[in-house]
């Protein structure tokens, strides 16, 4: 069992030649988005042997396109779903204070109290709040974690969302939820620990002529192709899943967001909660993100039709979350303010007509008729418990011998108690680093072989060049996309993008003869 966390060209080729030297391995797992990782983190700490395959990288689909936010299920509750409104509490309280303390912390949400919001629609907000105060009791997770909501007034709302519209302003309801750093992150520390255990982690490989019991992969940068047989298959392609498993209906849903320069909404630290005229328990939300940026979603339209790898925002989207945030703002913002967009797909179950915002988030695992073990559906704040679920079932299907769960009580990669060696940096970090990177900060410097690793990347961007070179050692990144989209959200905004383009090509140029010398 290797007890590195590193990702890197060398170590995907060591294990390349190891699968296409033979051997039955436990669990195949195809794709690398947020449930995939999951799974092969919950299935090698039973003691399974594993491969997870993704052809392009990690969180490369929907993985890296969400909200950023672990919910605590209180939109859940609100539609009497309190099934998943009670998982999604717990899971956030698993993840803020066992698996990633450092990748996620407590987000104020600011709900203005404005003119429009007749009195009925305040006492709504307000019992939501109270009913997500309950169930953040229910779930065990201290007011030190996520404190309790309560009512502030008009100048504490200002001092939080300095750009909410003061006219008529009455004050706000404020609650707390769970905030990522980054999705993608979250992703990458999910994997690195998976093959902290043993996992082999391979992007850049394709599955195709998926079976019960194997699987044709290609490595797409050679073209070299191998069958590996496999005690069980799992299929973790999310919207994809189709593609692997032609028995399976999915109806897509896209969620958009726009990316702003956070000086436009005043640097706010909470963020502002808006609610959609005319709908139950739907908001929007400008939330305050790291690289001085403000992401505002979130939509929820119907996305039939082909499966885009890169799904792109509708013009009507666009449109819709603009003129929901001007409600609640001193000065409406138009187009030209927007920097960046993204937008991403649900892989909700097909259950029939109506709204998709009206579909369940459940999850399910389903066996295919060639007997491939696919998961469907589901919501990231709850990928731990997915994966606990899909490794269960395909522990009793296929009769492998694995222990219990233990991804309960397991830090992640960063996180404090993750028994990794922690190196003393020579300098001193940025506060923006130990954000990113959790107790391993000191590493990313320290390991650092480039010249100048706390300087930034480009100026006004809070990424240093260490960063870039640990995404390539560490993380996994084989590609300029790959550092500037995934390991980092630099690529969000166009311009910044180009500024950092070169920097990126020359450090993957410069670690290539270097990567030998990394664990």
């Amino acid at each position: 069992m290797s007890s590195s966390t590193a990702l890197n060209a060398s170590r995907r080729s060591q294990e390349l030649l190891a699968l296409a030297d033979g051997g039955t391995v436990d669990l195949i797992v195809i794709g690398g988005g947020i449930t995939g990782a999951g799974i092969a983190l919950d299935a090698v700490t039973r003691g399974l042997s594993v491969a997870l395959v993704e052809k392009h990288d990690l969180a490369f689909g929907t993985s890296r396109w969400s909200s950023k936010l672990i919910h605590g299920g209180l939109r859940y509750l609100a539609t009497g779903n309190v099934g998943i409104a009670r998982r999604s509490a717990i899971e956030r309280g698993i993840l803020m204070s066992r698996n990633a303390p450092h990748l996620v912390s407590a987000m104020p949400q600011l709900v203005p109290l404005l003119p429009e919001m007749t009195r009925a629609s305040r006492a709504l907000v307000r019992f939501g709040f109270a009913a997500g105060d309950g169930l953040r009791k229910l779930a065990g997770t201290s007011a030190s974690t996520l404190p309790r909501s309560r009512r502030i007034d008009a100048q504490r709302a200002v001092a939080l969302a300095p750009t909410v519209r003061r006219d008529g302003l009455d004050g706000a309801l404020l609650a707390y939820d769970g905030q990522l750093i980054d999705d993608a992150r979250l992703v990458a520390a999910v994997a690195r620990t998976a093959a902290q255990h043993g996992a082999r982690i391979l992007t850049r490989v394709a599955a195709s002529n998926a079976t019960r019991t194997s699987v044709t992969l290609t490595d797409t940068l050679t073209g070299e192709s191998m069958d590996v047989t496999a005690r069980a298959v799992v299929n973790a392609t999310g919207v994809w899943a189709g593609e692997v498993d032609d028995s399976i209906r999915l109806r897509p849903s896209r969620g958009t967001h726009l990316v702003f320069d956070a000086e436009l909404f005043g640097n706010p630290t909470a963020a502002l909660t808006v609610p959609i005229p005319g709908a139950m328990n739907r908001f929007v939300f400008a939330m305050p993100e790291q690289l001085g940026r403000v992401y505002l979603g979130l939509t929820d339209e119907d996305a039939p039709g082909p499966i885009p790898d890169i799904p792109q925002p509708t013009a009507s989207e666009i449109s819709f979350l603009l003129d929901t945030v001007n409600t609640a703002l001193d000065t409406a913002l138009g187009p030209n303010d927007v920097i960046g967009a993204y937008a991403g797909l649900r892989p909700l179950i097909d259950s029939g007509d109506g709204s998709t915002a009206d579909l369940s988030r459940e999850h399910a695992v389903i066996e295919s008729p060639g007997g491939v073990i696919s998961i469907v559906g589901g919501k990231l704040t709850e990928y731990r418990h997915m994966a606990q679920d899909a490794v269960d079932r395909a522990v009793t299907l296929r009769g492998l011998s694995a222990g219990p769960c233990r991804t309960r009580n397991l830090p992640l990669v960063g996180a404090p108690s993750n028994p990794v060696a922690t190196l003393r940096s020579p300098t001193e970090l940025p506060g923006s680093l130990v954000t990113r990177y959790g107790a391993e900060a000191p590493n990313v410097i320290a390991r650092a072989g480039c010249e100048r690793p706390t300087d930034q990347v480009a100026d006004g961007i809070d990424v240093t060049r260490a960063e870039f070179e640990y995404a390539i050692t560490h993380e996994g990144a084989l590609t300029v996309e790959d550092i500037l989209d995934r390991r980092t959200r630099i690529g969000l905004v166009a311009d910044d993008r180009e500024r950092c383009e070169a920097v990126a090509a020359e450090m993957l140029a410069e670690t290539a003869v270097e990567q030998g010398k990394f664990e």
